[in-house]
């Protein structure tokens, strides 16, 4: 780099109050102040958690302004470098051509402070925290121009001007959320664990009170019946609430763009994010069902791109809505094959004796236990197990399916989650198969597509093994054709 390029650009100011506000460089220190405090026998009075909070602290304003005062970055042509340390210095260095995506995430209290936090990611194919580089607390107009210049960037390198061309592009506007779809929050896993972290994060505050700050909490008769099913009913109604409140937190005025050649999403209430993911790199979709999310017609759907971090979140096209729209969003991005193939007889039978075997060893144990000691109830509940067992293994014996088609194929499995993934053809780098002696025995193979986006691979499991060949050269080209089950 040469001219104005060689000179690093600074963070705001204003950072200094995010970092001290929040103890971003002394959070690791507060277990050695308070053991520390604990050894030089210091009271849990007022005065003491005074003195504790201002010392805290003064060191998380000195640790916040060194680290702003040794912190830069550099955008350039080619490159952008981030330098920071005060003892050892570190520069770390990402080829523009290199960069994957550029997120732009603004927090409630950055929001306050005219701030955003940009997230540079520069990952090949893992999600580890580590290929990304974080620029934190820059103007958001310094947010949107890192944005535009790093993604045009990485789009061309070669076109200086491409910046200015990109953000003259018009929008469409894929998708709303619609604010009735949060109903179907209370059926999706991550939003229900939502209230119980915050329960639990109450909890564990609520510990490190000292005696005198602590409230006193009602101990219920759980010895009354409808003391007992008021506690479970209101139980029940939090989590919903929660669920609720949550999603809504997340997703808060979501919409999907079209503009050039991104997919741009915008979402978020206490923090708002603003995620470009770039058309080329998509290679596929996958259609996410829950249990509970079949039962009312509802879905989610992620794009698969290549070399995305932290691409569950950030890949997230459809957060929640109807399965209908999941589906034409889906075929939307990437050509669907057709219908899927159902997989036969003996992967059902397969999946009949995996559902049924941990119900007749139980019923083993069981009939042992009531043959020696004339207790049956466990007997009983093997027994029960078996008779769910098999609805079990026929609901995950119909989730599965494959196709392949001219420019993609398909795979769907999973009974708790079901997956329906699209992939183009061009997005395999190398298959896989896999058998065991059951599925040998019974002519059957379970095929690994290795692909650079999403998970990574993504399997038929228990298809024909005579058509293992036939759907790998299909789906990616002659050069899989040889591809065959072990003998």
């Amino acid at each position: 780099m040469t001219g104005p390029e060689v000179v690093g650009r600074r963070t705001s100011p204003w950072v200094l109050v995010l970092h001290t506000v929040t103890f971003r460089q002394a959070r690791a220190l507060v277990p050695a102040v308070l053991a520390l405090g604990v050894t030089r026998g210091l009271g849990d009075g007022l005065g003491t958690v005074i003195a504790l909070v201002a010392g805290i602290t003064l060191l998380s304003l000195l640790g916040a302004a060194i680290s702003w005062w040794r912190f830069s970055y550099t955008d350039g042509d080619a490159a952008v470098v981030v330098t920071r340390g005060l003892l050892t210095r570190s520069a770390r260095t990402v080829p523009n051509d290199r960069i994957r995506g550029v997120e732009v995430e603004a927090p409630a209290l950055h929001r306050l402070l005219g701030l955003v936090r940009v997230r540079i990611d520069a990952a090949a194919g893992s999600v580890t925290s580590e290929e990304e580089l974080v620029i934190d607390g820059v103007t958001r107009a310094e947010g949107d121009r890192l944005r535009n210049r790093l993604l045009t960037h990485a789009a061309s390198a070669q076109d200086l001007l491409a910046g200015r061309h990109a953000a003259a592009e018009p929008e469409e506007e894929l998708l709303r959320f619609d604010y009735r779809w949060l109903v179907y929050a209370p059926l999706v896993g991550s939003y229900l664990a939502v209230p119980l972290a915050a329960g639990g994060a109450l909890l564990r505050a609520a510990e490190e009170l000292p005696e005198q700050f602590l409230p006193e909490f009602w101990s219920p008769d759980v010895s009354d019946t409808r003391i007992v099913v008021r506690l479970v009913v209101s139980a029940l109604l939090v989590l919903i609430l929660g669920s609720i409140i949550g999603s809504a937190l997340v997703n808060w005025r979501f919409r999907l763009l079209r503009r050039g050649g991104a997919l741009v999403a915008v979402r978020g209430l206490v923090t708002r994010r603003h995620t470009e993911l770039d058309i080329d790199r998509i290679r596929g979709c996958t259609i996410s069902e829950g249990l509970g999310m079949r039962l009312v017609g509802a879905a989610r759907v992620s794009a698969l791109v290549t070399g995305l971090g932290d691409a569950t979140r950030r890949g997230q096209v459809l957060p929640l809505g109807p399965v209908e729209l999941a589906r034409a969003l889906s075929a939307e991005l990437v050509d669907h094959p057709g219908p899927l193939r159902r997989h036969p007889p003996a992967a059902r039978r397969r999946s009949i004796a995996r559902g049924t075997t941990p119900g007749l060893l139980v019923a083993a144990a069981g009939g042992v236990v009531a043959v020696t000691t004339g207790w049956w109830p466990l007997l009983a509940a093997g027994a029960a197990l078996v008779l769910l067992g098999v609805p079990l293994g026929l609901a995950r014996y119909n989730a599965l399916g494959h196709v392949a088609g001219p420019r993609s194929f398909a795979l769907r499995s999973g009974w708790l989650v079901r997956s329906h993934t699209v992939l183009q053809d061009r997005a395999v780098v190398g298959w896989e198969v896999r058998q065991s002696v059951v599925q040998r025995r019974a002519g059957l193979a379970t095929v690994l597509a290795c692909v650079g986006a999403g998970s990574g691979g993504y399997a038929a499991r228990d298809m024909a093994a005579a058509e293992v060949a036939e759907f790998a050269r299909d789906a990616s080209g002659a050069w899989a054709a040889t591809l065959t089950p072990y003998g």
